[in-house]
């Protein structure tokens, strides 16, 4: 009977009587308030857009730019310190040319025959519409060929009507191994990938021939200029440009893997670009998955061992007590910024050492508040029922106390969020974060250490600034929110 009377009074509402909502909340109750609550309403709504960056980053961007981040190679086609596109609306004066870039799959491929000569054609269509010339150009191609070398040829069809033929060469003689030219002699086992850049000085040769064009001095020297140039006055001549790159191959398995047209300019893109031409936009969206994944990986296992080690320390009490929480007071007590410095430079600077070293330095806050509660909680009668009823320490711990703490436990961890990810970024503004990912503490680094501020460069500063403002504030606004709900003094 004692038993029946026991476990009837250990499945009573008695303990959420005694110390209401900071222990226990109804779920669908504590949904409906934080709904309800305008403060946690706008942390949510931070949190979806940057939940939607990060599916969009794994989604729609490359994952090879996150790879090649630190590649100078992979951001050749790229402006170099480029301001974002969107400051270049054209209201205030005039509209700076555009960094344009045009792959393969931009182009217009047309392909025929010519006394057995295979040509292809890829054509490049640009409205060009800026009111300063281009920086520069650049034709990226890649192509495969047998024993014959190919010949390109590049011309550009004018707005007014002129085609000036800009550049014509034929590329390196095939060198296969000799047992391969007997035994495929007429396969394409040799690949070549170069670039014409607008200083090659065979372009500049050619455009002599259309100097007489023009009705003032023109320099040929800067190619991106007379090309873009009006034949009477001394402006940009504005219009669809179309360029059109031909491949003559003397082998029907030769073939074109890749072409292209880079148009320099000083802007471009949503962000901007940095002094390594990487696009900034990029680093942004790549930089929202990993800031989330070590302040949710941070927060949530800090304040889990700080929940289970602070209770048990409560509820032990005596020499347990006492030895545990002069561990946690070591902990405490340590400098922490100068001890992190001193293992991320001994240990390495991978994103997973930094995130494990966080952890150790952020558990002992949350043990401080759990214990101080596990104390109060042990001494409660259903807790005294269960022990009556044989339970062991574990269980009370486990089933009893901790779920008891998960309401106040989920505030901590939204509020635990923004510490580790400024912690983050602090180690990486220092140099002292994972180098090979871009996280918006490394681009806050490699800014400083670019002066980017002294030079006005405020796109390579800001947005991973508010970024990292925006993230720390959401937590903030949604543990704020679970936090006041959860006081035993907020009113229902």
């Amino acid at each position: 009977m004692r038993r029946l009377l026991t476990a009837r009074f250990l499945n009573s509402s008695f303990f959420r009587s005694k110390l209401g909502n900071i222990f226990s909340i109804s779920k669908f109750h504590f949904l409906i308030q934080i709904l309800n609550s305008k403060t946690a309403i706008l942390g949510i709504s931070i949190l979806m857009i940057l939940i939607a960056m990060t599916i969009y980053a794994v989604i729609a961007i490359p994952l090879e730019s996150f790879k090649q981040w630190n590649n100078p190679n992979y951001w050749i086609n790229y402006p170099k310190a480029a301001a974002p596109s969107w400051t270049n609306l054209g209201l205030f004066g005039p509209r700076d040319s555009e960094q344009i870039i045009l792959g393969t799959h931009n182009a217009g491929v047309h392909s025929g025959s010519e006394n057995g000569i295979h040509i292809i054609t890829h054509t490049y269509s640009v409205n060009f519409k800026y009111d300063s010339y281009p920086t520069d150009f650049m034709i990226p191609y890649s192509v495969k060929y047998g024993l014959v070398p190919p010949a390109i040829e590049v011309k550009v069809l004018r707005p007014d009507g002129y085609t000036f033929k800009i550049y014509d060469t034929a590329l390196p003689p095939g060198s296969p191994q000799e047992s391969l030219a007997s035994k495929y002699p007429t396969d394409n086992y040799n690949e070549y990938s170069g670039r014409i850049f607008s200083t090659d000085h065979s372009i500049s040769k050619n455009l002599r021939d259309y100097l007489d064009l023009f009705t003032y001095p023109q320099d040929e020297s800067s190619p991106q200029v007379m090309i873009f140039s009006e034949l009477n006055s001394k402006k940009v001549l504005k219009g669809v440009y179309k360029f059109d790159e031909t491949f003559y191959f003397f082998n029907n398995t030769d073939k074109v893997n890749e072409s292209g047209l880079v148009l320099g300019g000083t802007v471009y893109g949503l962000m901007g670009t940095d002094d390594l031409r990487r696009d900034l936009s990029i680093g942004i969206f790549w930089g929202t998955p990993i800031a989330l994944f070590i302040g949710l990986t941070v927060s949530l296992s800090s304040v889990f061992i700080g929940l289970i080690y602070g209770v048990i320390a409560g509820y032990k009490g005596r020499r347990t007590d006492e030895a545990l929480m002069r561990v946690n007071d070591l902990i405490v007590f340590l400098p922490a910024l100068p001890i992190l410095i001193l293992l991320t430079a001994t240990l390495g600077r991978s994103i997973f050492i930094i995130t494990v070293l966080l952890v150790i330095f952020g558990w002992a806050g949350a043990t401080r508040v759990s214990r101080s509660l596990a104390l109060q909680i042990k001494n409660l009668q259903y807790v005294e029922a269960a022990r009556i009823m044989g339970a062991s320490d574990m269980r009370i711990i486990f089933k009893h106390i901790i779920p008891q703490l998960l309401p106040l436990t989920f505030a901590s961890i939204a509020i635990a969020v923004p510490g580790a990810i400024l912690a983050e970024a602090a180690l990486s503004f220092l140099g002292l974060g994972d180098p090979a990912i871009p996280t918006w503490g490394q681009i806050l680094h490699e800014a400083n250490s670019a002066d980017a501020a002294a030079r006005g460069l405020w796109w390579w500063i800001i947005p991973p600034g508010m970024m990292i403002a925006l993230t720390g504030l959401s937590f903030a606004l949604i543990g704020k929110a679970i936090e006041t709900l959860t006081d035993p003094l907020h009113k229902t």
